[in-house]
């Protein structure tokens, strides 16, 4: 046992430690000067670097469910109010795959039935070997008090050399009628639609713009005749 007060002078912590270590039978002590901290010997965690998240998306509409197709009234439907030419069984058929002739007549008498049922003016009728809507009777008054009856308009000299021309040249287009006359129709031409004794006949060949004007059941009726083949020959007489 050391005995403190053999020594004047208090005996340093290293000569305690030594002491104690030759007490104890363990040989010399070596004392780090620090004992470091074991948190302080791992490495500082660095992320690895990663690309930055994608913008987020733009929201999209909801999609809403697929509309039904139209049915063939509706498509038949749309066809006649195109106008031009009396719309048939074949024409239809072409453009609308499954509509065929049973179809297509079906299609009409549904128009018809629904046109009757909501008091409409107008029916689909039968025209130049397929069907065109047609004004009911009891309300062409009006359309003659909008355009004006043909014989109560007396048709100027160039209606008449413009009907003349589409009667016995139909179907023709406006540049043909033009180049006759040696003068421009188009003024003329829409006279005599909305007078109803010419219509959009047949569209030009394929690539054209420009379309062909042939005459009407109403211009036969008009003028007294029961086909075109009893316009007058050209040379015989006045055309119209």
């Amino acid at each position: 046992m050391i005995d403190a007060s053999d020594n004047t002078d208090s005996p340093s912590p290293l000569e305690l430690g030594q002491a104690a270590a030759a007490r104890f039978g363990g040989g010399d002590w070596e004392l780090d000067a620090e004992v470091p901290d074991a948190a302080a010997e791992e490495p500082a965690f660095v992320p690895f670097p990663t690309s930055p998240p994608p913008a987020p998306k733009p929201s999209s509409p909801p999609v809403n469910p697929a509309e039904p197709p139209p049915s063939f009234e509706q498509i038949v439907e749309a066809m006649l109010f195109v106008g031009g030419q009396a719309l048939t069984a074949a024409t239809a058929g072409t453009a609308v795959r499954g509509l065929n002739p049973e179809r297509f007549e079906e299609a009409i008498d549904e128009l018809n039935r629904r046109y009757r049922k909501q008091g409409r003016p107008y029916s689909v009728q039968p025209r130049d070997g397929g069907y065109a809507l047609s004004i009911l009777p009891s309300f062409r008054g009006l359309r003659e008090r909008l355009y004006g009856d043909p014989r109560e308009a007396r048709l100027n000299q160039a209606a008449i050399d413009v009907l003349s021309a589409i009667a016995y040249r139909q179907p023709i287009g406006r540049a043909e009628i033009d180049s006759i006359r040696g003068t421009d129709s188009s003024g003329t031409l829409r006279q005599l639609v909305r007078l109803g004794l010419i219509t959009v006949h047949q569209r030009a060949e394929a690539g054209a713009r420009e379309v062909r004007y042939g005459t009407t059941p109403r211009f036969l009726q008009v003028f007294g005749l029961a086909a075109l083949d009893e316009l007058p020959r050209l040379g015989d007489t006045s055309p119209v």
